[in-house]
């Protein structure tokens, strides 16, 4: 994919995360059902919802693109593609249910086997982060710098406390 069509990509794709973000803060908003995966893993109306409106927002962009999506059945056809979208659709779906903002609405373009477009959105505290291979990565915009540090020493991490101990 040359460098203007993943410009172009990553654009669209803002726009259509946001967009799911507000699906999701409204959903949140109403009475939804919640249950337990396979796996005890918990999903939602809200997980589904974004699910959706992804699944028909992102193939038309990339029309042969396959679809792998953690709330949808998987179809093997992908395999054979030469371009993947893979959405966890609330990636973080336990946050979402206990209401902490620690969720997001996670989304990549993978060409080759490589990520080529990327985005994570925070609907709650309204963060973008945006990547594009061989362009880096922003935040909001702002251009992200790698720490020029060895090792874990004051790295941070997120996640859930007994996953973290």
């Amino acid at each position: 994919m040359p460098a203007s069509e993943r410009a172009s990509l990553r654009d669209q794709l803002a726009a259509i995360v946001r967009e799911a973000g507000e699906l999701a803060l409204a959903t949140a908003k109403t009475p939804f059902k919640r249950w337990m995966k396979t796996g005890h893993s918990p999903v939602s109306d809200a997980d589904i919802a974004v699910n959706d409106f992804l699944h028909k927002k992102l193939p038309p962009l990339v029309p042969d693109a396959g679809w792998l999506s953690e709330e949808t059945e998987d179809d093997l056809k992908r395999t054979a593609a030469a371009r993947v979208w893979v959405v966890d659709p609330i990636d973080g779906t336990r946050a979402f249910l206990e209401q902490r903002p620690d969720w997001t609405i996670s989304v990549a373009m993978v060409e080759a086997a490589r990520p080529a477009v990327a985005a994570l959105y925070a609907p709650v505290t309204d963060e973008l982060y945006l990547a594009t291979h061989r362009e880096g990565a922003t935040l909001n915009g702002a251009r992200l710098k790698v720490a020029q540090a060895e090792g874990l020493a004051g790295a941070r991490m997120a996640g859930p406390k007994s996953y973290l101990a």
